[in-house]
């Protein structure tokens, strides 16, 4: 008798949806002076300096590294979160390091044990690895940035992403302190996505974990911290969740099991990065020049740029559907993501990255000319 039939994993998963981009990356390509790409939000400046030197420094690294991180990276990331954003009361049993927030994003589900018949809550324009995590540990679904809409379902988890990728949208302190409250008297976890807490243009973002948010505890919430844009640390893949310490003994408990480890080199860059923030200052001040002139040229060329007071991207429509607007922006040799990729509330808004180098964002102001 064969074995039967087993499902491929990958059929379980939403469509990657960049794929449903090539066609347009193509025509954009053949622009006579090249394709100017706004579509995906990697830093292109230099790593600085200092990161840098750390990681030279420590590149000899015979022995395995444990999976909860030197005392000194989370220490690092406690002082961090404290001096730049007002965070109190985080302990070195509060942090763990990981190997970019993706992947953590990705997994997280699954190594709480949230499976088949629980409920995942998104926001309802939303990065698609929140659905992503979902449906790999066979959860439900449900985007929507309603808590009436729940009705009297209560899920296992809830996502938050503030500033929003992709609509650079920022949630008010007293709107997180409500769905904190909310979450904690239903035993929701609340995980919050801060990625671009420091790429903010037009006034302060709050944690979660701030006092004025969290009530002083920091229980049944997670905060989720990347270095890939406020440092230009993609490439070194450094990251890290804080908050509430049963949750990450219990992430800290599953994942040693699984051999996921940042690797030495990369904690000792991680120190060095969150314990500098001159740099950070520098690469906002490149990134809101680019940002301001692109928002001109766009606003120039008929678009209106909605929300966008923080990240990395201009969320921008011309009132049609948004693959319309991303074959408008490839003829012209600039490729954008639609905002179809982040669900059915953005099919109307295009994503644009001011990441690009300078040339290529005058290239692009130039083209909406």
């Amino acid at each position: 008798m064969s074995a039967p039939a087993r499902r491929a994993v990958s059929q379980r998963l939403p469509d990657f949806p960049w794929d449903g981009l090539v066609e347009h990356a193509e025509r954009a390509r053949s622009h006579p002076d090249g394709i100017v790409d706004l579509s995906i939000g990697t830093p292109v400046d230099p790593t600085p300096e200092v990161a840098q030197a750390a990681l030279a420094a420590a590149a000899d690294a015979p022995g395995y590294p444990t999976t909860i991180g030197i005392p000194a990276v989370r220490q690092a990331a406690i002082d961090w979160l404290a001096r730049n954003h007002g965070v109190t009361g985080l302990g070195l049993d509060g942090v763990l390091p990981v190997v970019g927030s993706k992947e953590l994003i990705a997994a997280l589900p699954l190594h709480l044990g949230i499976g088949p018949g629980d409920l995942v809550v998104l926001p309802e324009v939303a990065y698609p690895t929140y659905e992503v995590g979902a449906a790999l540990a066979g959860a439900e679904s449900l985007a929507t940035d309603s808590l009436t809409a729940l009705g009297p379902r209560v899920p296992a988890l809830l996502f938050l992403n503030s500033p929003s990728n992709p609509t650079g949208r920022v949630l008010p302190t007293a709107h997180l302190r409500k769905v904190v409250e909310w979450c904690r008297e239903r035993g929701v976890l609340l995980v919050s996505d801060e990625c671009y807490i420091e790429n903010s243009w037009e006034g302060p973002v709050t944690s979660v974990l701030h006092p004025d948010v969290s009530g002083g505890s920091h229980e049944g919430i997670l905060a989720i911290h990347s270095l890939s844009k406020r440092s230009n640390l993609a490439g070194y893949r450094c990251a890290f969740v804080a908050g509430d310490p049963a949750v990450v003994g219990e992430l800290l408990a599953v994942r040693k099991n699984l051999g996921l480890i940042m690797p030495l080199p990369q904690q000792h860059a991680m120190i060095a990065a969150l314990g500098d923030d001159a740099h950070a200052l520098e690469q906002h001040s490149r990134y809101a020049a680019r940002r301001a002139r692109l928002r001109a040229a766009l606003e120039r060329a008929g678009f209106r740029v909605d929300h966008s007071e923080a990240s990395l991207y201009l969320w921008s429509t011309r009132g049609e559907d948004s693959w319309d607007t991303v074959a408008w922006l490839a003829e012209r040799g600039i490729l954008v993501a639609p905002g179809a990729f982040y669900g059915a509330a953005g099919r109307q808004h295009v994503r644009v990255a001011f990441t690009a180098t300078d040339e290529r964002i005058d290239a692009a102001v130039a083209r909406l000319a």
